[in-house]
């Protein structure tokens, strides 16, 4: 199928190259010419063939917003709009009406993956009418891994990136989980190789994770996480995981901890945040601070 794809930074860039290892023809724009197909939204539009789908994965928010708005003057009834960052999923419900009544079909999609999801897949977790879904399905099946897991139609539209906002929310909980652990190991002066024990744990144990295969990644760059800063940004998704939480009347104890931890993090230099921050950069690339 033919896609136009919005968006070709971290993400965006990846999933183009392994939808087009898929067979499938992705018309990219963005704002820096030297990674776009094309000149404007317009000329992606203009380019594809009826019904179109025009993936979109930029920031969140006032970028996202501005791109729907363009894209409800360009497309036609019939279209599809896929949501593919991280929004969330009150946007959803706003962009799906604001399209639906052009005719144009909207389905949000949580991708996880970072980094590695050309390499390995993404896992995509979408909401939205089932017809919607079916129009961008050999995306769908382009971008998942390999085997029987990796893609859910999780539910009406906001059903994914509700999906994707909780399983951010987890990983907060587990990456602190890792860092706390870690900054102990440390401590002591009997543990003497505290790498060496966390690549044990890569067998055999009821928590070996890929979040732990990248922890062992990082030390093994950097065994003591010396050359990093103590500071761990947030994304979003945890902030909003705690507040659906607090919505719902859902305890979510470990969950808030973690999230707490990373503002701690930008009064102190934490040894934990040292390994939350590597742990950001192995699996999406995200920016560290070093000393």
């Amino acid at each position: 199928m033919e896609l136009g794809l919005v968006g070709l930074g971290k993400m965006g860039g990846n999933m183009r190259e392994r939808i087009r290892r898929a067979g499938h023809t992705v018309i990219g724009y963005d704002r820096n010419p030297d990674l776009a197909d094309v000149h404007s939204l317009e000329e992606l539009v203009g380019k594809l063939k009826s019904p179109r789908v025009v993936w979109v994965m930029v920031p969140a928010g006032a970028p996202t917003q501005a791109t729907v708005d363009e894209l409800a003057g360009l497309l036609e009834p019939g279209d599809v709009v896929v949501d593919g960052g991280n929004s969330r999923w009150t946007d959803d419900e706003k962009h799906a009406e604001e399209l639906g009544a052009k005719g144009i079909g909207f389905v949000d999609a949580g991708v996880s993956g970072g980094v590695w999801g050309l390499q390995n897949g993404y896992a995509l977790m979408v909401g939205g009418d089932a017809e919607n879904i079916a129009k961008v399905q050999p995306v769908f099946d382009a971008l998942k891994p390999e085997g029987e897991f990796g893609f859910v139609h999780a539910g009406k539209v906001g059903a994914g990136h509700f999906s994707k906002m909780v399983h951010n929310g987890i990983e907060y909980a587990m990456m602190q989980a890792y860092a706390e652990g870690w900054e102990l190991l440390e401590k002591v002066d009997s543990v003497t190789d505290v790498r060496e024990v966390f690549r044990s744990w890569q067998e055999g144990t009821v928590i070996r994770s890929w979040l732990l295969d990248l922890a062992v990644n990082a030390l093994d760059g950097d065994e003591h996480l010396d050359k990093l800063k103590g500071y761990a940004e947030d994304s979003g998704e945890g902030r909003w995981t705690v507040e659906a939480a607090i919505d719902n009347a859902v305890p979510l104890p470990a969950i808030t901890a973690s999230l707490f931890a990373r503002f701690a993090s930008r009064q102190d230099d934490s040894p934990q945040m040292k390994m939350i921050a590597a742990l950001r950069n192995q699996f999406g690339g995200h920016a560290v601070e070093t000393k």
